[in-house]
């Protein structure tokens, strides 16, 4: 079962899947934000090219594990992304997910291409931790 993610950002969507296997996690693009609508069915289109049948949302908590107006807005999205899809959509908490894509980026072989690279990375690590999360708790 391939296992997707999406980082939902007010200007670009960073997505990342899974082998179907669920051991490797790669980047699998970058979506530009136009409208809700149009977003939808280009992700929806995306989802469908990777074979997804469940998609992790990264969700923004605040730092004391409390939801602001970020992670509201993702909540709305994922909604909106499983009446969209009819795939199964769950949040995940991606609280310092963007800031360690930029330092992996920072420290890595695509050192310097930061704005849509750090959305699809960003996407990858929401999606690793889902799968850590998973785990430990089996």
């Amino acid at each position: 079962m391939i296992i997707a993610a999406v980082d939902y950002g007010k200007r670009r969507l960073g997505i990342a899947a899974s082998d179907p296997l669920g051991i490797v996690v790669y980047p699998a693009g970058v979506i530009q934000r136009h409208s809700l609508k149009r977003d939808l069915v280009k992700l929806a289109e995306r989802l469908r090219e990777l074979e997804a049948s469940r998609v992790i949302v990264g969700i923004p908590l605040k730092m004391d594990g409390s939801t602001g107006e970020a992670a509201r807005a993702a909540e709305q999205f994922a909604r909106a992304l499983r009446e969209a899809t009819g795939l199964e959509v769950e949040l995940h908490d991606e609280r310092l997910s963007t800031w360690e894509a930029e330092i992996r980026l920072k420290t890595g072989p695509e050192h310097g291409r930061r704005s849509a690279s750090v959305d699809a990375a960003a996407a990858v690590i929401i999606l690793e931790s889902w799968f850590q999360a998973r785990t430990y708790r089996s």
